[in-house]
């Protein structure tokens, strides 16, 4: 089965940005509302982002709305994850599936959020 792979990740100060993408192989998103997960050490795999086909709506969880900005780009089968105003609980591995999380995970990016 086909796996996303997300990139972008790092280590950034509190208060600083990263842009997150996912990207698939073939037209793997098409037609699916797409979204951002992630998994903090110790903790379950969390819901951040999702956005619809082809992308008019998004919805986020309340930790990150205003702060974070999910977007995609059909042509491209590329979802994307702007993250602005980072903190330190934002620390976590990131992830992209489908909404009902259909796909077989990928390998994550891991994002650090230094105090």
């Amino acid at each position: 089965q086909v796996q996303p792979v997300e990139s972008g990740g790092g280590l950034v100060q509190a208060g600083g940005s990263l842009r997150l993408s996912c990207a698939a192989s073939g037209r793997t998103f098409s037609l699916k509302t797409m979204g951002w997960f992630r998994q903090a050490p110790g903790k379950e795999r969390e819901f951040v982002a999702t956005i619809s086909w082809p992308g008019a709506n998004t919805n986020y969880a309340d930790s990150v709305k205003g702060r974070f900005t999910i977007s995609r780009d059909n042509a491209k089968n590329t979802v994307y994850l702007q993250m602005n105003s980072l903190k330190p609980e934002d620390t976590a591995v990131y992830y992209c599936n489908t909404r009902d999380r259909a796909l077989t995970w990928g390998q994550g990016t891991q994002v650090t959020v230094s105090s």
